[in-house]
């Protein structure tokens, strides 16, 4: 049951581009919430298409193309702002709310002020660029397991884990890893990893814009990668990768410029 209860904080994923991939839920809150925290990965069209016309939306996004960033602490502020405003607040993020998010913050930050809150989930771009690619992340004969990582901080990695990461059988899905892409090929293949072991690259993921490539390690021995620092780029490590191909299913139109970004016409901020 959805509660339009005043002085509230809804933190809720949107999922990974796709506009119909938000949850039900997650859809009725957008309904109903007088202010719209929105990442820069959440679809436009969700925006535009659903939140009420006279609700206030504030982009909140990240680093991106345009130079925009909106610090953590500013958006932990605006979320006790509005909420003891007696305001709904939907914190509308792109993905799962709680999967390398900065929702811990935001969860501190509500408990410390005694905000009532909610938190909705959605479909992680793991399982968005999974589906969308073909690229299923376990298969029977392919891997039974799958570990979701980062590289952001990519100098606390011990080469025990770059020893494990290159042998394990696992399905490997590394998020906001675009901008180390040829650090961590670089890496594997220096701790031995199969060169039948396949790399697929997903950018954009769920959205007319998505860009899938894939490889295998013995290809990128002698082949040096893009990187990509804005785009939202998904990277799949296994041999579940090879699977693409047989599978695939969306027709992928080669398009250069950011979905997200060119769609970030009109930015509120709070004063």
């Amino acid at each position: 049951m959805i509660s339009e209860k005043k002085g509230k904080v809804i933190l809720a994923g949107a999922g990974p581009g796709d506009p119909e991939l938000i949850s039900v839920k997650a859809l009725k809150y957008l309904h109903a919430a007088d202010v719209i925290l929105t990442d820069r990965l959440v679809s436009p069209e969700l925006i535009q298409d659903h939140a009420r016309k006279d609700a206030l939306i504030i982009y909140v996004g990240k680093q991106c193309s345009k130079g925009i960033h909106t610090p953590q602490k500013d958006i932990n502020n605006l979320l006790v702002k509005y909420a003891k405003q007696d305001k709904l607040v939907l914190r509308l993020k792109g993905g799962d709310a709680s999967l390398f998010s900065n929702i811990l913050d935001e969860l501190d930050v509500l408990v410390a002020h005694n905000i009532p809150y909610e938190i909705i989930p959605g479909i992680s771009a793991a399982f968005g660029a999974a589906a969308y690619s073909a690229i299923p992340l376990t298969a029977r004969e392919y891997s039974r397991a799958v570990r979701f990582l980062t590289l952001f901080d990519l100098d606390s990695i011990t080469i025990e884990q770059w020893k494990d990461w290159a042998k394990t059988e696992d399905t490997l899905v590394f998020y906001m890893s675009g901008k180390k892409l040829n650090q961590l090929t670089n890496y594997l293949i220096s701790h031995q990893i199969e060169d039948s072991k396949g790399l697929a690259i997903i950018q954009q993921a769920t959205t007319p814009y998505q860009q899938t490539q894939t490889f295998s390690f013995g290809e990128l021995k002698t082949n040096k990668l893009p990187e990509f620092e804005y785009v939202p780029t998904l990277i799949i490590i296994g041999k579940v990768v090879h699977l693409h191909k047989s599978f695939a299913w969306i027709q992928e139109i080669t398009k250069t410029e950011s979905y997200f970004d060119n769609h970030i016409t009109t930015l509120q901020h709070a004063n």
